[in-house]
C-alpha cells in the first residue's frame, strides 16, 4: 500500500481531525486549540501486517475466563486500592503528574516490588540514560534480574523488543518522547501521541501485557496532549501535591476495573516513596488548640474515612465588597453556606471578609463537610472554641437542613478509633447506626440545632 502523506488540522484539547484550520473546535467547543501537523494515511496492524478477515473469529461471552486472579499486586496496598485490587492483566494505564512529583520513583518502585516476586519486567526510557537509572535504582534498594532497561524513543524497535521478550509487565517512561515512524509529526506532538498510544493499546491487548505509560502535564494540571489519549487507556492515575512537601496524593480519575473514588497517600522520603497507613493523623497534625474557627471533619475517599481540619476566619471588612477565599474546597460552595447561614440564622456576614482552608493540602469536594465549613464559620464569626475531640460531618440544604450521608458507621467508627469523644452528625442518619458507648453521637436536623450543640457543649 502505498503512502499518502498529508497535512491535517488537530484539536490539541479533544484530538479533533479538521481538514482546515477553525478559530473553535466543534467537539470541545475550545477556541485557538487547531494546529497543523502532517499525518500518514497507511494504516496498519500492531506487527506491520493487515490481518486477513479470515483470521478474525469472534468469541462468545462464556468462552471467557476471568477471576480476580488475573490481576498482579504491585507490592504497594496503597496502589493497590488506587488501581482495584492489583494490576489487570493486559491493562494500559496512564500516570500523570507535575514535573518532580514521583512518578518514575513510583513505578521503578513497584517494578522492584514485582521484580521481587519473580515478575518479568521492562522498563523503556526514553527520558534518562541507562546510569541515571541507576543512579535512582540505587537510593530505593537493590533489584533483581527480572527487571531489564531499555533507552528507546523508536516504537518500532520497542514493540520487536516486546514480542521478542515477552515481559509481564512494561513501562514507558514517558509518552511524549515515543516516536512513531507512521506517523510522520515530531515527538510530543497530537498526532505522535496519539498513534503512540494506539501501539501501545494493541500490544497489551493482543500479547495481554499490561503496560503503564507515564505523561507530562500541561501548565492547567492535565495530561499534555489530546484528550483522546485518556479515553484510550483503561486507567488514569493522577499524582498529586507539591513537589516541595513530603506527602503525595495517588488519585484515579479514571478506571475501567475499580472505582475512582479511591486515593492512595504516600510520603517522599530520601529512599523513595513510603506508603502512609493513616492519613487523618498527618491531616490532623499541628491543630491549634483554644482557638476559634477550627473544626475537624470526616469525609470519605472511596471506602476510606479521611478526618481533616476545617478552618475559617470571618472578619469585617473595610472594603465594599468582602473577600471571600477558599482553599481545599470549592469556592461557590462556601458562598453559597454563608448565604444560609445569614438567611437561616440572621448572621450578618455580607460585611465580613471569610478565608476557609482545608488544612493538609488536600482537597475535598464531598458535600459531607458541609457541616464542617459552617461550624468552622460560625466558630469565627462568633468566637466560639470548638472542642477538640468533637467532629462532624453532614450535608446542608439550601433551607438549613441538616441531610443525611453515606457511610455513617464507617465515619463513626474511624473518629471513635481516633479518640474523639462527640460526634455531631444529621439526625436521620442517627436511624440505621448501634447505640455506643465510645462515642457521644448528638443528632441535628437543622444548622439552628448544630449551633446550640457548640454553644452547649461544655454543659453536655
Amino acid at each position: 500500500m502505498a503512502k499518502t502523506k498529508t497535512s491535517v488540522f488537530f484539536c490539541q484539547n479533544c484530538g479533533y481531525e479538521s481538514a482546515k484550520w477553525m478559530g473553535q473546535c466543534p467537539g470541545c467547543r475550545e477556541w485557538n486549540t487547531f494546529v497543523e501537523e502532517p499525518v500518514d494515511r497507511k494504516v496498519r496492524s500492531s506487527s506491520g501486517k493487515l490481518r486477513p478477515a479470515s483470521e478474525v473469529k469472534p468469541v462468545p461471552l462464556s468462552a471467557i475466563q476471568a477471576s480476580r486472579e488475573d490481576r498482579i499486586s504491585t507490592g504497594f496496598p496503597e496502589l493497590d486500592r488506587v488501581l482495584g485490587s492489583g494490576i489487570v492483566k493486559g491493562s494500559l494505564v496512564l500516570v500523570g503528574g507535575d514535573p518532580g512529583i514521583g512518578k518514575s520513583t513510583l513505578l521503578l518502585q513497584m517494578c522492584r516490588n514485582l521484580a521481587a516476586g519473580q515478575h518479568s519486567l521492562l522498563y523503556v526510557s526514553g527520558e534518562e540514560s541507562l546510569q541515571q537509572i541507576r543512579l535512582r535504582a540505587e537510593r530505593i534498594g537493590s533489584f533483581s534480574d527480572k527487571l531489564q532497561l531499555l533507552c528507546e524513543t523508536n516504537l518500532d524497535t520497542i514493540r520487536e523488543v516486546i514480542t521478542r521478550l515477552q515481559p509481564e509487565l512494561v513501562i514507558i517512561d514517558s509518552i511524549q518522547t515515543m516516536y512513531n515512524e507512521s506517523a510522520g509529526s515530531a515527538p510530543g506532538s497530537v498526532s505522535q501521541v496519539r498513534e503512540s498510544t494506539g501501539v501501545l493499546m494493541r500490544i497489551a491487548k493482543e500479547l495481554g501485557i499490561s503496560i503503564f505509560i507515564v505523561g507530562h502535564v500541561t501548565k492547567e494540571g492535565v495530561v499534555a496532549g489530546p484528550r483522546v489519549l485518556e479515553h484510550m487507556v483503561d486507567t488514569v492515575l493522577y499524582f498529586e501535591g507539591d513537589r516541595y512537601e513530603s506527602y503525595r496524593i495517588l488519585r484515579g480519575v479514571k478506571n475501567r476495573f475499580g472505582s475512582t473514588n479511591e486515593i492512595g497517600v504516600f510520603e517522599m522520603r530520601s529512599q523513595g516513596l513510603v506508603e502512609v497507613e493513616n492519613p487523618s493523623e498527618y491531616m490532623l497534625s499541628g491543630k491549634p488548640e483554644d482557638a476559634s474557627g477550627s473544626v475537624v471533619a470526616c469525609s470519605m475517599e472511596g471506602t476510606r474515612p479521611i478526618m481533616l481540619e476545617i478552618q475559617a476566619l470571618v472578619c469585617h471588612s473595610f472594603f465594599n465588597n468582602p473577600r471571600r477565599t477558599a482553599t481545599g474546597t470549592d469556592f461557590n460552595r462556601v458562598n453559597l453556606l454563608m448565604a444560609v447561614l445569614e438567611k437561616r440564622l440572621g448572621i450578618q456576614l455580607s460585611d465580613c471578609d471569610a478565608y476557609v482552608n482545608i488544612a493538609g493540602g488536600i482537597r475535598i469536594s464531598e458535600p459531607a463537610i458541609d457541616l464542617g465549613i459552617v461550624l468552622a464559620l460560625l466558630s469565627s464569626r462568633l468566637d466560639l472554641v470548638i472542642d477538640e475531640k468533637l467532629i462532624c460531618f453532614g450535608e446542608v440544604g439550601l433551607s438549613g437542613e441538616v441531610r443525611g450521608v453515606a457511610m455513617a458507621e464507617q465515619r463513626v467508627q474511624e473518629a471513635a478509633k481516633l479518640g474523639f469523644e462527640t460526634c455531631i452528625l444529621p439526625r436521620v442518619s442517627m436511624k440505621g447506626l448501634a447505640a455506643r458507648k465510645d462515642i457521644r453521637l448528638l443528632g441535628v436536623s437543622n444548622v439552628r440545632e448544630a449551633l446550640d450543640v457548640i454553644q452547649h457543649q461544655k454543659h453536655l
